[in-house]
């Protein structure tokens, strides 16, 4: 097998598919995004209008302040039970904490016997958030969710899963192949599995896929989703998960590059892109309930930000700052529109199962069902 002599990233991975064969999807995305020395988050921040993504909590301050308030909403409705650890999943620039933060000043009980808690893999983007969050002294950063025993746990992930590692399988006459990276003609290359995989990985949904039809599944995110509910029914608290998904069976792969803004080749220079793929939010939700929580949507994010006041928030804040009107009319529009990130971008809850409601979602889900 032919293989790059150069010492990028590409060129390593390409080593190792010489030395130990094919490479699956899960395995590649893990190389590109974390490898230390040239993983896409490992070394750089990818945020904003200078990065080549940008988040919600980048459009707009309402965002966070959202799901801010309804964190402290769900630990007043849990009987504002003492010492709560305030987690996030995946904080980005620290943008979305340092909303939630100072929204949550509202809620002053809540943040004063809250312990905060920044799950970060990247020690670059780590650094980002310790300046960010400077004012804001006693926060906990872990490279992994391993939170303390014992206590509730009020977490929140933004954008978060869909950056956690897929396998595809592809339909094919012989049966579900496993897709995978490989070398050819010097370069990164995509090819199938020779073998089809154990009938037990695909599940009975995806039978009438066609002969083309792609499964995907994050083994990885469900597993954390089950540890995560599981600890909320154990321990008590709420979690909060926004992303870009779907929640209907469908047969299309959904692994995506982004660079600079745009589209970019998938396998053309791992470290140097952006890779995420749709979140199944059906399969998030299959692992709450296995975790032993309630489960409350998915909703589509535009619903939900609705239903928890984000328009007379933007009405407050332009009456307040009339030259800012247009901007926080537009980010508005952006959030929660449709044909924008309100439909696409959705959110799922776990609450402990005594918890008959979720803030925000009785009524985002009756609008939802009207829409």
């Amino acid at each position: 097998m032919s293989r790059p002599t150069s010492s990028t990233l590409k060129a390593r991975i390409a080593s190792l598919i010489a030395a130990q064969g094919p490479i699956n999807v899960a395995q590649f995305m893990t190389i590109a995004l974390h490898d230390p020395e040239g993983g896409y988050y490992a070394t750089r921040d990818p945020f904003g209008a200078k990065g080549d993504f940008i988040t919600a909590p980048e459009i707009s301050q309402m965002f966070g302040e959202m799901l801010g308030l309804w964190l402290a909403q769900a630990w007043d409705d849990q009987g504002r039970p003492s010492h709560p650890l305030l987690v996030e999943l995946g904080p980005g620039r620290g943008t979305l904490m340092a909303d939630m933060l100072r929204t949550c000043k509202a809620a002053p009980d809540f943040l004063k016997s809250a312990t905060v808690v920044m799950v970060e893999a990247s020690p670059h983007l780590r650094g980002v958030q310790q300046e960010t969050l400077k004012a804001h002294p006693g926060i906990i950063w872990q490279s992994q969710f391993d939170p303390p025993t014992g206590r509730p746990i009020f977490l929140v992930a933004n954008e978060f899963f869909d950056a956690l590692p897929i396998r595809q399988y592809v339909k094919t006459p012989r049966g579900w192949c496993e897709r995978m990276v490989t070398v050819k003609d010097d370069v990164l290359a995509f090819a199938l599995a020779p073998t089809p995989a154990p009938g037990a990985l695909i599940p009975e949904s995806r039978a009438g896929a066609p002969e083309g039809g792609v499964y995907e599944t994050a083994p990885s995110a469900i597993a954390l989703a089950e540890d995560i509910a599981r600890l909320i029914a154990a321990q008590g608290g709420a979690a909060l998960l926004v992303d870009y998904g779907y929640d209907k069976t469908g047969f299309a792969e959904t692994l995506q590059a982004v660079g600079g803004h745009t589209f970019a080749a998938i396998l053309a220079e791992p470290g140097t892109h952006d890779l995420s793929a749709h979140v199944d939010f059906t399969a998030l939700a299959a692992a709450g309930k296995r975790g032993g929580t309630g489960v409350h949507g998915p909703i589509g994010q535009g619903a939900l930000l609705t239903a928890l006041g984000m328009a007379t928030r933007a009405q407050g804040l332009a009456a307040k700052h009339p030259a800012n009107a247009a901007a926080l009319t537009a980010a508005l529009t952006r959030l929660t529109a449709p044909e924008m990130m309100g439909t696409l971008f959705k959110a799922l809850a776990f609450l402990p199962t005594a918890a008959v409601t979720a803030p925000g979602f009785e009524t985002a889900g009756a609008m939802h069902e009207t829409t």
